[in-house]
């Protein structure tokens, strides 16, 4: 934040407000930022420095948060065309070797771009550092195993299969993990489609914990920017919840139509 409000001077104000002058060019920017980097976690954490910074106003960052929690969702798919994932990390250490001696630069801009830079690289590194300190749950599936014993309470299983994505996605501190590892259950029959998206609905609020992290020792603007974000995927979950059934069904009659699947269950109401 301090580098950026250092280097920021009306031309990047003056970008990052086109970027974000209406809803829908937010929610395209955080898209295709996210798409880009690979991290819906890394780009909220950037919003909440853009708005500490000053250069992004409250309305303009719910947007790309919005954006972003989109763009995330492009990654399984991105991984399964194209077979790989794109590492920051990997890009993370070259800008900050490269931009290590900026720092001792004679000339204030320069200096500002030195601290800039090696900002964002220790963004995208302590993000990799916190996921892998974390217990190592998603290449360990069967630890949850038991879980497959607690899938037929009606919508009682749906609401704590939800509760455990959100903490699961706390612990792992990412969701694309988290995300892997509902399809690995899913995969070994330990869970049903339905429990799995129950899942997927927790770990969309457990998402926005890093940005709330990222926002306890910013200013009250960035800290409002990672409240909505966090309020924005809760009202979400609440919303999808209330027509779970019939949403069940419509994604199973849009993979059959779609050639993904011969097989379509059909969801009734769970006593």
């Amino acid at each position: 934040s301090e580098g950026l409000q250092k280097v920021a001077g009306d031309k990047m104000r003056h970008i990052l407000a086109a970027m974000t002058s209406n809803r829908v060019k937010g929610v395209i920017t955080g898209l295709l930022i996210t798409t880009i980097i690979q991290s819906s976690s890394a780009t909220t954490v950037m919003v909440v420095s853009f708005v500490n910074a000053g250069l992004l106003n409250l309305v303009g960052s719910i947007g790309v948060i919005m954006g972003a929690n989109v763009g995330t969702t492009f990654t399984a798919w991105l991984i399964s065309i194209l077979g790989f994932k794109v590492s920051m990390v990997s890009l993370s250490l070259p800008l900050i070797g490269l931009s290590l001696p900026l720092l001792f630069s004679a000339k204030r801009i320069r200096k500002s771009w030195g601290e800039l830079i090696i900002g964002f690289g220790l963004l995208f590194i302590g993000l990799d550092f916190l996921q892998k300190s974390m217990p190592n749950i998603h290449e360990n599936p069967e630890i949850l195993n038991f879980l497959h014993n607690y899938t037929d309470l009606g919508y009682g299983s749906y609401i704590l299969f939800m509760l455990i994505g959100t903490a699961l996605t706390i612990l792992i501190q990412s969701s694309s993990a988290t995300m892997a590892l509902t399809l690995v259950m899913c995969a070994n029959g330990w869970i049903g489609f339905d429990i799995a998206a129950s899942m997927v609905l927790g770990e969309n609020i457990g998402t926005t914990i890093t940005a709330n992290l990222a926002a306890a020792v910013a200013n009250v603007q960035a800290k409002r920017a990672a409240l909505a974000h966090f309020i924005i995927n809760v009202f979400g979950v609440i919303w999808l919840f209330l027509i779970f059934t019939p949403f069940l069904n419509f994604i199973g009659d849009l993979c059959v139509t779609l050639h993904l699947s011969t097989y379509n269950p059909k969801f009734s109401d769970p006593k």
